[in-house]
């Protein structure tokens, strides 16, 4: 990640390449509640949909937050105001991957990915990898 990230203008990217309204959201918190993974994660669904809104997008592209995502897209599924929680994170997820010059998740790769998160390693949902293979090995 770059030094210095123009929160304002990532912000717009991350939300346009989404394709959510974060201005929808009421912060009800229903997204995060549905989240099978929500133990896991240190920034929430409705956290990062509130972040993204303030503009504050650097801690989201340094959260480990975006890799434990299932895209189950459960918090899809139950906001009432149709904001798409899971598109931010998959768009941040993508923002994150776009200054290493990746686009995609490889089988050769994932042995250093896996051993990149440490500890944190062995709490990765099977689901999660296979989520990860089907948007990012097309």
């Amino acid at each position: 990640m770059p030094v210095h990230v123009d929160e304002k203008k990532w912000a717009a990217d991350i939300t346009l390449s989404s394709g959510a309204n974060v201005k929808k959201c009421m912060k009800c918190g229903k997204c995060s509640g549905a989240c099978p993974n929500y133990a896991e994660m240190d920034i929430h669904p409705h956290k990062f949909v509130s972040m993204i809104n303030d503009c504050d997008v650097s801690a989201l592209l340094a959260s480990k937050s975006i890799w434990k995502c299932l895209s189950c897209f459960a918090c899809v599924e139950r906001c009432p105001r149709d904001v798409k929680p899971a598109n931010i994170i998959e768009a941040v997820r993508t923002r994150v991957l776009a200054p290493q010059g990746q686009n995609r998740l490889t089988p050769e790769g994932l042995p250093k990915f896996i051993k990149d998160l440490g500890e944190d390693a062995e709490k990765i949902p099977q689901q999660l990898l296979a989520s990860a293979f089907r948007k990012y090995s097309r």
